[in-house]
């Protein structure tokens, strides 16, 4: 049994970024991940994520302040480029993104207000309603090579990183942890749990949690028109608030346009394998939505994809200790742009005496 400072169950973004926090610390930490590395049957694979201000909640869009140097401190440290600044549109029903404009003004983040037709002016590959709220310090998280660049920073400091575990169990006391994976086992002080779907399966009953809805999200990638502007370099992230559900994109490097719906995907058991088919009703809709709202791109899905989002009622972030265990799940579909800040607070809280 190998004793460390804090195990870390789960190598997603989340734990990741924690063992990264941990490790530059000089604290000794086992990052233990029950699949192989870079794998998609989670929630942090993929090439990009949107980086936003816009929400309608202050506290949010606080913490997008925060987190905003500590990306710029992760990619001095991995030396790669892992936020990149490409500007925000949201845009759709007033009463909607009336809350979203009020909060960023609040607290102070640079934006600006336009029509649907002087968006379209600027933003020609794209059509808008409503009133348009354009962030220039938006943009977009590359996901998978930020957790790449944690893993390896963390390897690097020290962490004892392992991959295709298989699935990890946890047992504690008042005052210590012990974790055994296949045929490793720790014990610890702590352990942080950062296991997004799969938190109830390695807490079992001993921790009562919230109530979360676990769903598959379906993903499509269209490719710009040859003759549209602006290049897909240039396109902008985007969230159009509609009644039914979000629709957002952004573009996803090497993939295209990424464009989906947010939160319409079915509840699922995250130890079921990704369907291999498209949903056809469900990407019927994308498309549809592509071709009336996104003149620049082609109508024609390309690359679909899954991920999975772990949703607590309030659509909140579970970031709490108990007793020598940390919980850092679920976040709710909406928790990558604080990837470094969220590593910060568990590394805190894994390292506290409470």
């Amino acid at each position: 049994m190998q004793r460390v400072d804090v195990v870390v169950i789960g190598a997603g973004a989340m734990g990741s970024a924690t063992a990264w926090w941990l490790a530059r610390r000089g604290r000794s930490v086992a990052l233990v991940e029950q699949f192989e590395q870079g794998h998609a049957r989670g929630s942090s694979h993929g090439a990009s994520r949107i980086f936003r201000y816009a929400y309608a909640d202050r506290r949010h869009v606080r913490m997008v302040q925060e987190a905003l140097p500590l990306w710029r401190e992760l990619e001095d440290d991995a030396d790669t480029v892992l936020l990149e600044i490409t500007g925000g549109l949201d845009h759709g029903v007033p009463a909607l993104v009336g809350p979203v404009a009020s909060a960023i003004a609040a607290c102070g983040v640079e934006h600006e207000h336009l029509t649907p037709d002087a968006a379209r002016e600027r933003w020609p590959g794209m059509r808008f309603e409503g009133g348009v709220v354009h962030c220039p310090g938006a943009g977009r998280c590359l996901a998978d090579t930020t957790v790449l660049a944690l893993q390896r920073r963390a390897s690097a400091l020290g962490a004892d990183v392992r991959f295709s575990t298989g699935p990890a169990t946890l047992t504690w006391t008042d005052d210590r942890v012990a974790v055994r994976a296949a045929d490793h086992e720790w014990t610890a002080p702590a352990a942080v749990v950062t296991a997004g779907a799969w938190l109830p399966a390695v807490l079992g009953s001993q921790l009562r949690l919230p109530p979360l809805r676990v769903s598959r999200e379906r993903i499509q990638h269209f490719a710009p028109r040859s003759t549209s502007a602006p290049p897909p370099s240039e396109w902008p992230s985007f969230i159009h608030h509609r009644p039914d559900a979000w629709r957002y994109g952004l573009v996803s490097p090497g993939e295209g346009v990424k464009v989906a719906e947010h939160m319409t995907g079915p509840v699922t058991d995250p130890a079921d394998e990704p369907p291999r088919a498209v949903d056809p009703v469900a990407a019927e809709r994308v498309r549809q939505y592509v071709e009336d709202w996104l003149p620049g791109l082609e109508p024609l899905p390309l690359h679909p994809a899954t991920c999975l989002y772990t949703t607590t009622p309030t659509e909140g972030f579970l970031l709490e200790r108990r007793g020598p265990v940390v919980i850092g799940s679920a976040c709710s579909g909406h928790g990558f742009k604080f990837t470094p800040l969220i590593g910060r607070i568990l590394a805190d809280q894994a390292m506290s005496t409470g």
